[in-house]
């Protein structure tokens, strides 16, 4: 169960943003690349890694999704959504999701971790494509989707923040802040999605 699968109610949601988008002259490609500035500036954030920028990181990432919302629905009002707007879409969330993460795992110097929930989410992300590839439709099913991602990442954000502000020694479960966790769930989740993903297509097709 994935939040991915309310991408119809989130359209309605978002009629005034796509109606207000329309009328500043803003073009679906324009959205999708502040969108990718949105990302660059959340991995930026979390890389400084201060409580402030934490919580700064998680807005940025919540934009970055909400305006990945906006870019799709409003290339549907103008009535010129494309291939190449879709590439386009599907290359900047692919480098959004890794500088996010990337920045994540350099503000607790965790390049281990990072590695590792990198190419989770990269693989997950993959499945869905190449699944559609072979004929079965986009496929935004399984543990975790990108939707779900970014949530989490907001709310471990704002958590962070909270706890690197607690008077003592900063908070650690097992010697792991709450964000290299994030990076071990993400690592985790992402393989387990991917191989979800598979073997649902892989017996579709069978």
């Amino acid at each position: 169960m994935t939040l991915d699968q309310y991408r119809d109610l989130a359209d309605r949601l978002l009629a005034p943003f796509v109606a207000a988008a329309d009328r500043l002259g803003l073009t679906p490609d324009g959205v999708s690349v502040v969108a990718f500035g949105f990302a660059v500036a959340a991995g930026g954030a979390f890389y400084l890694a201060t409580p402030t920028w934490y919580v700064l990181g998680g807005l940025f990432v919540f934009l970055n999704g909400w305006l990945d919302l906006v870019d799709g629905a409003l290339a549907r009002a103008q009535g010129v959504d494309s291939d190449g707007g879709d590439l386009l879409d599907h290359v900047l969330d692919r480098y959004a999701d890794i500088v996010m993460l990337v920045g994540l795992a350099a503000g607790i110097d965790a390049y281990g971790l990072g590695l590792a929930a990198v190419t989770g989410v990269l693989m997950t992300s993959y499945l869905g494509t190449q699944i559609q590839a072979v004929g079965l439709g986009r496929e935004y099913g399984g543990l975790v989707g990108r939707a779900d991602r970014l949530a989490i990442i907001g709310v471990v954000a704002i958590v962070a923040a909270a706890v690197r502000v607690l008077p003592g020694p900063p908070v650690a479960v097992l010697g792991r802040s709450v964000v290299g966790w994030l990076l071990i769930f993400f690592a985790l989740v992402g393989h387990l999605t991917a191989l979800q993903r598979f073997w649902g297509a892989w017996s579709d097709l069978g």
